[in-house]
């Protein structure tokens, strides 16, 4: 899909051919004399329409507006997420009825948030996933025009927003293919041509040199499949070669049965969507190749099946982690933790800045937060507060939750330095903490996306979180270092 940002007013934009013209109405709307602006109030006179989010009034060639389709949609307060409640319920009912060319009206007063909304919106509300049908619907909707009061002023966010969008996508279409087209070698081949189009580099481990990195915990879980496992190194440089590194690990069971713990069968098809946090890291990083921004960014992606076959890992084994400490495994249902601990050791020959490690790892997160924040974990507060910020900006928020010595006790294990579960109180935090014992050397974060990663239902599919909240992430970790540089180099005038 093509987005375009252009500055109109909305008698230009009444003028602007299109197939349909979206209208964002707001608390208090005061428009001009136009054929747009008299409708609207007109509207809102007659109670037609309600300026509240998800409220609609369509019209068919309206008088004086050169689109075949008027949608009138209330936008409440004008804020980021009354915008996306607004865009994502026009875009959606005009999903079938053949537009192609779009243009959205924005407020008058909308900013950065209400631009990034709106894409977002338009992006999630169109995508349809094809790859797998004999008959394909195709997306109808091709070129999208956001008009604003001041495109020059807005041109940061929108290109931030049109990045993040095509992540998303990205990691929304990967997720969402059936776990036999993808498998983890399809995720080293979905990462090489990602280095290729990015420039990045791209490195994709297989089981030998995996066994001779001793990541005993990553070949433990994937030894009952036939599928081989990958160990998938992506490296973005944007900065100096000196510049610590962030750090993006992301968990990629490609399809998780639970082991010799087997799930049970009801809804065990949505297992597919464990390798999430693998497709989000994948997903930031296409972002990344239309950002470029200037920061070095890693990518950890160990990725394989968990299946209950005859050399499956079984409770009771004692794995031994590549850093050394040994595990006794309790469930082999909670085995992504256990691919997670050895992508983590890794990640301390980068001397990273931060390492932030994203995982749909534990029902309990789920039970705890539902479908609406994502889970946080961290050892830092700075780091946590950026991704709280960010995950607010993108509209794409996570809560913190605690990481208290205490939750910790239930791991301990009679034959080995840990077990990968506890008991079933606080599951999400004693998942937290079995992987704090792997991140000692460097800030770290953890975000369990268990609750947020997919929908089922109805409406069964990835979403694509949260590649949103780490592109914003990203940009402001790049907003923070240049401020930083220009502080240095004051500092060194002042001195001279």
């Amino acid at each position: 899909m093509d987005f375009e940002l252009k500055t109109l007013d909305l008698a230009a934009a009444a003028s602007e051919k299109c197939d349909a013209l979206v209208l964002l109405v707001t608390d208090g709307f005061q428009g001009g004399k136009d054929a747009l602006s008299r409708l609207a109030a007109d509207a809102l006179k007659a109670r037609d329409l309600e300026a509240k989010p998800g409220k609609l009034l369509q019209a068919w060639r309206p008088t004086g507006i050169a689109a075949g389709r008027l949608l009138l949609a209330g936008a409440g307060d004008g804020s980021g997420k009354r915008i996306h409640a607004a865009v994502q319920a026009a875009v959606s009912a005009l999903r079938t009825s053949g537009v192609r060319r779009l243009l959205i009206c924005l407020p008058e007063a909308a900013e950065d948030d209400a631009v990034r909304a709106a894409v977002a919106a338009t992006a999630e509300a169109s995508y349809v996933y094809v790859t797998t049908k004999s008959k394909p619907e195709g997306r109808e909707l091709q070129r999208v025009v956001l008009a604003v009061a001041d495109a020059p002023a807005r041109r940061e966010a929108f290109a931030a927003a049109k990045a993040a969008a095509l992540g998303i996508e990205f990691a929304r279409e990967l997720a969402n293919l059936p776990p036999n087209h993808a498998t983890p070698t399809r995720l080293g081949e979905e990462a090489k041509k990602l280095a290729k189009l990015g420039g990045f580099q791209c490195e994709v481990l297989g089981p030998k040199e995996v066994t001779r990195l001793g990541m005993g915990a990553l070949l433990g879980v994937a030894q009952g499949s036939q599928e081989p496992l990958r160990f998938i190194v992506l490296k973005y440089q944007g900065a100096a070669a000196a510049d610590a590194p962030v750090v993006l690990v992301g968990k990629g069971i490609t399809f998780d049965s639970g082991g010799i713990s087997i799930k049970p069968a009801a809804e065990m098809d949505e297992m597919k969507f464990d390798m999430g946090g693998a497709a989000s890291v994948l997903g930031t990083f296409r972002a990344l190749a239309e950002l470029r921004p200037r920061l070095n960014v890693v990518g950890l992606i160990p990725s394989c099946e968990n299946m209950p076959g005859g050399r499956a890992f079984k409770p009771g084994d004692v794995l031994q982690s590549l850093s050394g400490q040994t595990i006794e495994v309790l469930n082999t249902d909670a085995e992504g933790r256990l691919i997670l601990c050895d992508a983590l050791t890794y990640a301390e020959r980068f001397k990273p800045r931060a390492v932030v490690d994203v995982a749909t790892l534990t029902g309990a997160c789920v039970i705890a937060l539902g479908g609406v924040r994502t889970g946080l974990f961290a050892t830092d507060d700075g780091l946590a507060q950026a991704l709280q910020s960010a995950g607010d900006a993108a509209l794409d928020p996570c809560w913190r939750l605690p990481l208290d010595d205490e939750y910790g006790e239930g791991l301990k294990s009679n034959f080995a330095d840990m077990a990968n579960v506890a008991g079933r109180p606080g599951g999400a935090i004693t998942a937290a903490k079995f992987l704090q014992r792997f991140t000692a050397k460097y800030p770290w974060a953890h975000l369990d996306i268990a609750g947020t990663a997919w929908k089922g239902g109805a409406a069964k599919g990835s979403t694509g979180r949260p590649v949103g909240l780490l592109v914003q992430y990203l940009l402001s970790q790049q907003a923070a270092g240049s401020a930083a540089a220009k502080a240095v180099r004051r500092k060194a005038v002042r001195a001279a």
